[in-house]
């Protein structure tokens, strides 16, 4: 795995990419490699734009809409109603007085919206709409709240060495795409493969006796000498008030329930499998509908 971005399509023929700033120069190499080799064999040329330093915002939370839906500017005396803007889809709108990319989703679990700004009006126009209820949160806010979700974090839970099949992504290739005819994604062997005969190892999540087990903490089946996994990301979660972590595991120790040992600070504890999210995601898919 690359990189996870995320891709919207606006028409038949554009779309509009964000990737890990902590990537950008593997991507935008994949990019311009990707763009050379088709371009050079077909005939109906793809131009690409990079939106240098432009900002990206995260406004998050069950009522994200309601406040940013204040915020949307009028035209003719109506505004877009963000209610049609459902979980997954973009648009270009205009807020605060700024024309501004506005994708419905986020990396919280929570419905919301990143919004993507040029970078003259990046400072002033959050500045804008950091108003009461809207408090500003770092890194390690959304690091609690994406780990509660059981959302990947690249560097820790995906890496070059990681296949979608062990890191439980498949879901990004469509069932239509699986077919030998079908599957002419990059990798589509290897993938199609390991969808057939299965991986070694999965990435799941786990409980944890206190204290919480971090990046790296090792694995081992209850009383065993060999190692069978690692922990990639660990929290005390505020939401359940329970020591969570996601990690890979030997596929014979990843079934729901499987308990484990886990090394943290020289002695080992108890590790659950269990079910990802640790906390019911949000996301706004249309009116009275949440998609978990």
């Amino acid at each position: 795995i690359i990189d996870d971005t995320v891709i919207t399509k606006h028409s038949p023929d554009k779309y509009y990419v964000v990737t890990n700033a902590g990537r950008r120069d593997e991507d935008l190499a994949w990019f311009a490699e990707k763009l050379q080799e088709w371009n050079a064999t077909h005939s109906d040329k793809v131009e690409h734009e990079i939106l240098e330093n432009w900002g990206l915002v995260a406004l998050q939370g069950p009522k994200a809409a309601d406040y940013l839906q204040g915020f949307v500017d009028s035209n003719g005396g109506k505004s877009y109603d963000l209610k049609q803007l459902t979980f997954g889809k973009s648009a270009w709108l205009g807020i605060n007085g700024v024309n501004v990319h506005v994708a419905r989703g986020g990396y919280t679990g929570e419905d919301g919206f990143e919004i993507s700004l040029p970078p003259s009006e990046t400072v002033e126009w959050t500045r804008k709409i950091h108003k009461f209820p809207v408090q500003l949160a770092g890194l390690a806010a959304r690091d609690s709240l994406r780990l509660e979700a059981g959302l990947c974090l690249y560097g820790h839970d995906l890496d070059e060495t990681t296949s979608p099949v062990e890191a439980g992504l498949t879901w990004v290739i469509g069932k239509d795409r699986r077919t030998p005819e079908s599957a002419k994604f990059i990798g589509a062997e290897a993938i199609l493969k390991q969808i057939a005969d299965g991986v070694t190892r999965k990435r799941v999540g786990f409980v944890v006796e206190a204290p919480p087990a971090r990046e790296g903490a090792p694995l081992y089946a209850p009383g065993g000498s060999e190692q069978v996994g690692k922990i990639t990301s660990g929290i005390p979660s505020p939401t359940t008030a329970q020591n969570i972590a996601m990690g890979y595991v030997a596929t014979k120790h990843s079934k729901r329930g499987s308990e484990l040992d886990v090394e943290v600070r020289g002695k080992r504890r108890k590790a659950t499998v269990t079910k990802m999210p640790f906390v019911p995601t949000r996301y706004w898919r249309g009116e009275g509908v949440l998609l978990q």
